[in-house]
């Protein structure tokens, strides 16, 4: 049997919410039938955030606690709903999906990162397909640092992928001149790095904590272990199919 290329997908809160103030089941089910339709050739694993989002949409918590303790108390009751749409619309679709909730500081102990390792491999090998968040009931990096867009790089790594894909709502990367110029070019191809960084434009997405900044770090990470990153407009339907067949503008970081 061929091997199966093994995708690591990163999913934020903005291309979850399709920009708006709900999850979208949509989107959700998108990801599903691509999936399905690249499941003879490809395995995913998910890094997926939302579980905050999925919470706002019906509950508002009144507190006199810091602002990253409510986000952690919102995270608490939004994962079970998220982690509940996921495994219902890949159901439909037969895919099966499983929970795994990780910190950073799991990446820092050589027993924690073999035991995430050889859980997942277990997983994959058994066509289950994990869908991962940080654990933010009891850690804030995510809610600090960015949209899960390191957890990704560092599972990616840890897990030794073909490819990150890193889904936003930008067709990739653009040229600061573009943006300057309202006229946004994606940048195709990135061979050299630091070239790379010097087109950033620092900008937050609306729902999420991160940002291109926070994608180029990650991707950053992903090439220390020479993984290649793709960014690509998560909001598109069929985003992951249509890169692949190159019908679409998106960053190739190699």
């Amino acid at each position: 049997m061929q091997k199966k290329k093994r995708i690591l997908l990163k999913i934020g809160s903005n291309t979850l919410t399709k920009e708006t103030d709900n999850i979208s089941r949509g989107k959700i089910e998108d990801l599903a039938n691509q999936i399905s339709q690249l499941k003879d050739t490809c395995e995913f694993i998910i890094v997926s955030s939302g579980a905050i989002a999925v919470a706002k949409q019906f509950v508002k918590l009144e507190s006199k606690q810091k602002e990253v303790f409510v986000k952690q108390a919102l995270a608490s009751i939004g994962q079970p709903h998220l982690i509940r749409i996921y495994q219902e619309i890949f159901r439909e679709y037969g895919l099966l999906s499983s929970q795994c909730l990780l910190s950073y500081s799991d990446f820092e102990k050589e027993e924690s990162r073999t035991n995430i390792t050889n859980t997942i491999k277990v997983l994959v090998n058994n066509s289950y397909i994990p869908i991962i968040n940080e654990n933010d009931t009891v850690a804030t990096d995510e809610i600090k640092f960015g949209d899960n867009d390191k957890l990704a790089a560092l599972t990616a790594s840890l897990l030794d992928v073909d490819l990150l894909i890193i889904a936003t709502n930008t067709n990739g990367i653009y040229t600061k001149a573009s943006i300057k110029e309202e006229s946004p070019e994606t940048i195709k191809e990135v061979l050299n790095f630091d070239d790379l960084r010097s087109q950033v434009v620092c900008s937050k997405s609306s729902h999420g904590s991160g940002g291109m900044a926070s994608k180029i770090e990650a991707a950053s990470l992903a090439k220390k272990a020479n993984i290649e990153t793709w960014i690509v407009n998560g909001l598109e339907d069929n985003f992951i199919v249509n890169a692949m067949e190159n019908k679409v503008p998106f960053t190739k970081i190699k």
